[in-house]
């Protein structure tokens, strides 16, 4: 049976535009799922409880979870807010951490960015640091605002792999450069998750999970920026994109299938 180009959810942030609450994602997340992974993406809306989990992971055969400006509430993992003026976007935690369960419980792939990879060590029962620049022994992971988009995500910082480790197997180097634009990060790894690289402060930069039927990959840098000019952001998003043609094989879905309406009648 063929089988068509695999599905992947983005996770959309819940903006104001003009007055109105709009579902968003950056392009810069997109354009690399379907040129690199050689994924169609389709941008999930931040519904909350209003969600219908089991038919989004029913029609798609992979997701990403993409990075944003808002912050994962902190009550999320057992802790109060130690910063009032933190970007906060209750919405997609509220659709994000429940579909992130489900999916990995049902090997579907999934791959975090930035938000993402602290959405997903959430979810699993990890915590974070809600001030990596203000917490003892760690480096300042933020960008700087007032500069250029380019000089925001140019390369911050090394990265150095877990000898061994799935990622090292993947990329072939043991150390390479990232950008680094993060106010937060690992505080507690969940159960589960496999550190895969390390920023020289000693910040897990990526994890895998050790236990997913599926490839589970998280990084806190920003990959997809200007991701096909980049050999490790290539690398990232070909498995990612390997995976997900992988899952669409094993579940043997007719393309007709793929993009159905949700709940729709039988013709």
């Amino acid at each position: 049976m063929s089988h068509a180009v695999p599905v992947v959810a983005v996770a959309t942030d819940l903006k104001q535009l003009r007055g109105q609450q709009v579902h968003a994602v950056a392009r810069k997340y997109v354009d690399p799922l379907l040129e690199i992974s050689g994924c169609l993406p389709l941008l999930l809306p931040a519904f909350g409880t209003r969600t219908p989990v089991d038919d989004v992971l029913a029609s798609v055969h992979g997701l990403l979870f993409s990075g944003s400006p808002s912050n994962i509430e902190p009550h999320h993992y057992g802790e109060s807010l130690d910063n009032p003026d933190s970007p906060a976007d209750p919405d997609r935690d509220a659709t994000t951490l429940p579909l992130i369960r489900a999916a990995i419980a049902r090997g579907i792939p999934v791959f975090g960015i930035c938000r993402g990879f602290q959405e997903i060590n959430v979810a699993l029962g990890g915590s974070l640091l809600q001030q990596v620049h203000r917490t003892d022994g760690y480096a300042d992971h933020r960008e700087d605002e007032s500069l250029p988009l380019e000089q925001q995500y140019a390369p911050a910082h090394e990265v150095r792999a877990v000898p061994g480790s799935w990622l090292e197997r993947l990329l072939g180097c043991s150390s390479w450069q990232v950008n680094s634009l993060h106010g937060q990060g690992i505080k507690r790894l969940a159960p589960g998750l496999q550190p895969q690289a390390f920023a020289p402060d000693g910040l897990v930069e990526a994890y895998v999970h050790s236990g997913s039927p599926g490839l589970l990959l998280a990084v806190q840098w920003h990959p997809e920026w200007r991701a096909a000019d980049n050999p490790v952001s290539r690398a990232l998003f070909q498995a990612f994109g390997d995976a997900c043609r992988c899952h669409a094989a094993q579940r043997h879905v007719a393309p007709a299938q793929l993009l159905r309406p949700v709940h729709a009648e039988a013709a």
